[in-house]
């Protein structure tokens, strides 16, 4: 039950999946915490430390029985929330009081959780992105043939078709996936560093011997599930990984930004038309609405990710030789909400994409206020073939396409161009053909065979790499 009398974060109680936010919660931290030290520990004791399997064994014992309240309570004394959960574990595993966090700092399991954490997190934000893919891949597929208008300068221009349009969203996507699986590869943990980065406690635990120190950083990372460890560091790991975290999902916001802009245009012509609920209410005070709230949703919080690279971009700027703390509370925010943020956006996204409502009909409909204009050029190219002269068509032409024109914008009628070239004796060598010169697919170029080549030999082979993936659904919460 929430407390209505105080602040709750709508990322929590309205837009993110339980399993994004489970992620980031002080449960799944502190129990990191716990398997960071056993980590240190069972690798210490195997390099020859005195610590027992006796004491490992208790810290096992309480992996993931964390006692809030005393944590709570030495937290309010020492001022420290690592400290306190070293003496929280210590109140539990008796025995191993001693040896909890032997040798380490602070930053060697909040900074390690975190990069875990986020790792965890990148993971899920790539299973959604590609279940988008594979929607987008679908309805392109569906629609690769259905001619529809292009818009330059949000202008009418040269015909597309809906499935071509559809496979600019997932070009934006594919972008996305190739940086995320290039971030996902340069995941490095921080490792057994010490205070300062240079192992120095750690060599002194060992009397000296590098080589043991070495050793017991390659066990732990291998211990946590990790090969890969940054060779130096200050205190924390690098903070420019932060950045480059938020830059790939500031790109993923922005694709959905993109598609979500463009969605909102389109229903507004009333062409397509993202999901609307039997018991949706689009307006509370004009019930005949159908407002694109899905869409406006995904833009709304695609802006809020969009403004956090920088503020990651300004932590790695000022971390003051080995570290400062300044970057403490705000990474508590950033990254969590970053994440929370974007995984909303791709539920929504699942959602909008594998229910988008398709209106033939009206598409058709804008087609044919425009394409006569578009088909002058292939009308005067057969006159010429007939015998007629391309300057005198070409004058011809222009006088009437500024009368229909007149016709559309002064008096509010349709394009009537057609009609006033086929009343037109210079034109009569084409009569009988305008209508197949008036095909809409004679104007869509490659449009078709560019669909079916861009995800056979781009989208089908992300696709299958993730195919047990494959088959997830958007929630829309409220």
């Amino acid at each position: 039950m929430s407390d209505t009398s105080v602040y709750e974060n709508p990322l929590l109680s309205r837009y993110a999946s339980r399993v994004m936010a489970e992620n980031f919660s002080d449960d799944t931290k502190f129990r990191l915490w716990r398997r960071l030290w056993i980590a240190l520990a069972e690798s210490e004791h195997e390099l020859g430390l005195n610590i027992t399997q006796a004491q490992i064994d208790e810290l096992k014992k309480y992996a993931d029985d964390i006692n809030y309240e005393d944590a709570r309570r030495f937290e309010n004394e020492v001022r420290h929330d690592v400290m306190a959960h070293v003496k929280a574990y210590g109140e539990q595993a008796k025995s191993a009081k001693g040896i909890i966090h032997l040798g380490a700092t602070s930053c060697y399991v909040t900074d390690n959780a975190e990069i875990i954490i986020i790792d965890r997190a990148l993971d899920m934000v790539m299973k959604k992105l590609v279940n988008v893919m594979d929607k987008l891949k679908r309805f392109a597929l569906r629609y690769k043939d259905l001619p529809t208008l292009g818009f330059t300068h949000l202008q009418p221009a040269q015909l597309v078709t809906v499935g071509k349009r559809a496979t600019l969203w997932l070009s934006d996507l594919e972008m996305d996936y190739y940086d995320l699986v290039n971030l996902k590869n340069s995941v490095k943990l921080r490792g057994v560093k010490g205070t300062t980065g240079t192992q120095a406690s750690f060599l002194d635990l060992f009397g000296g011997d590098g080589e043991k120190v070495k050793e017991l950083e390659k066990r732990v990372v291998a211990k946590l599930g990790y090969s890969k460890v940054y060779g130096v560091t200050g205190q924390t790991y690098p903070r420019k990984f932060d950045y480059n975290v938020l830059c790939v999902l500031s790109q993923i916001a922005q694709s959905a930004y993109r598609f979500s802009n463009d969605i909102r245009l389109l229903q507004h012509m009333k062409e397509v038309e993202e999901p609307f609920e039997k018991h949706q209410i689009g307006s509370s005070a004009m019930a005949y609405k159908r407002n694109p709230m899905r869409s406006e949703r995904m833009g709304s919080l695609a802006r809020y990710v969009l403004s956090l690279p920088v503020n990651a971009a300004v932590t790695a700027s000022t971390q003051w030789f080995e570290r400062t703390l300044d970057d403490s509370a705000n990474k508590r925010i950033v990254i969590a909400q970053a994440f929370l943020s974007v995984d909303a956006i791709l539920n929504l996204y699942l959602n909008i994409s594998e229910n988008l409502v398709v209106y033939d009909k009206v598409i058709a409909k804008h087609i044919a206020a425009e394409l006569p204009f578009m088909a002058t050029e292939n009308i005067m190219m057969e006159c010429v073939k007939a015998g007629g002269d391309r300057q005198e068509l070409h004058e011809r032409i222009r006088v009437l396409s500024m009368e229909a024109g007149k016709n559309v914008k002064q008096e509010g009628k349709e394009n009537n161009l057609i009609e006033l070239i086929k009343k037109d004796e210079m034109f009569r060598a084409v009569w009988d053909k305008l209508d197949g010169i008036l095909d809409a697919k004679n104007f869509i170029g490659r449009s078709s065979s560019q669909v079916e080549e861009f995800i056979s030999a781009e989208i089908d082979p992300i696709l299958k790499a993730h195919a047990e993936e494959l088959g997830e659904h958007g929630e829309v919460r409220v």
